[in-house]
């Protein structure tokens, strides 16, 4: 299912400004990460792993613009940590918007519902709420109870005030083809959510538990599968999909790891949102600082089980863009 009309339009017209003006790095999404701190402690994040210090720190609205109008994305995805623990979350979704950026707002949906009243519908905001399965896989993966009906309760209270709302989804070793399937066909038949974002879990570093993280053949295996049955094609997958032919293994691509770059309290993380080896001021000197060609699977052992979407879905909207054979090959599968 492709995204909004008027999203795909501004998109597609970003695009072809940059091949117009040769611009060979350019950035299609923000990983804009305003504070690390959270309200849950999952044990396969890497994010809120920093000292207490560094949890209470918050980034101003003002750096906050400023980064997303320096690099000139047409997306943000706000993330953390917890956006919505930042006391002025609201008036940085206000300014994005008003920029018209395109803003999806994650949260783990603990405190959206008592939240929505500071946030306005529209065609530039949505909600990406992160659910990884039913009630008690989610629940196991964020290690509380409750959690996963606190989430549908404010999606349901969200679709009513007449927001957009998405999801975030990342699957682990847990993980079968049958439950990609219960909660795809979930959050697409029952609840409505507008799109669904689907992602192999990424294995972090610091993250506490290091036994779940899916490799590439895993990871190919387990959506090969689970799409088997055609069932891709109807699911409101958020998604190019030529990234969803990537994770079943039908084609292959390097990661272009500065189409989705991250912005934090830190700076410019290098090279990406997953890995951080350094910080820049500015996305001009990330941009032309960085020896991207170190980065990728084969190149650094730390991406061998990467296939995370900030990484190659800009692959494959690029591949998509670029050629003939990939646009056809898109447009069939819409």
């Amino acid at each position: 299912m492709p995204v909004p009309l008027r999203q795909s339009a501004r998109v597609a017209a970003y695009l072809m400004r940059q091949r117009l003006a040769r611009r060979e790095k350019f950035p299609l999404v923000v990983e804009l990460e305003p504070l690390f701190q959270c309200n849950l402690g999952c044990s396969g994040c890497g994010k809120i792993q920093h000292p207490e210090h560094v949890l209470r720190r918050r980034m101003s609205v003002e750096q906050a613009v400023a980064a997303i109008e320096e690099c000139g994305a047409p997306m943000v995805s706000i993330a953390g940590g917890e956006p919505l623990i930042h006391p002025e979350i609201d008036a940085i979704v206000r300014e994005l918007v008003s920029r018209k950026r395109f803003v999806y707002l994650c949260t783990n949906a603990l405190m959206m519902e008592r939240k929505l009243e500071k946030f306005t519908p529209g065609p530039y905001f949505a909600w990406a709420v992160h659910l990884d399965g039913l009630r008690e896989r989610h629940d196991q993966s964020v290690e509380r109870e409750g959690v996963f009906d606190r989430a549908v309760s404010a999606i349901r209270a969200a679709q009513t005030r007449g927001f957009r709302v998405t999801t975030n989804t990342t699957f682990f070793t847990h993980d079968s083809p049958s439950t990609v399937r219960q909660v795809l066909d979930f959050l697409n038949d029952e609840l409505k959510v507008d799109q669904m974002m689907i992602s192999p879990a990424y294995a972090y570093e610091k993250a506490p538990d290091q036994d779940h993280f899916l490799g590439v053949e895993q990871t190919r295996r387990l959506f090969r599968e689970a799409f088997a049955d055609g069932r891709r094609r109807r699911w409101r997958l958020n998604h190019s999909p030529l990234f969803l032919d990537f994770l079943e293994g039908k084609v292959d691509f390097q990661c272009t790891a500065w189409g989705i770059p991250s912005y934090s309290v830190f700076g410019w993380q290098r090279p990406c949102y997953l890995m951080a080896d350094g910080y820049t001021k500015t996305y001009r000197e990330l941009v032309e600082t960085t020896d991207w060609d170190r980065y990728g699977r084969g190149r650094d052992p730390r991406c061998a089980n990467c296939m995370a979407h900030c990484g190659y879905e800009s692959t494959a909207v690029l591949a998509t863009t670029h050629s003939l054979k990939h646009s056809l090959r898109a447009l069939a599968q819409r």
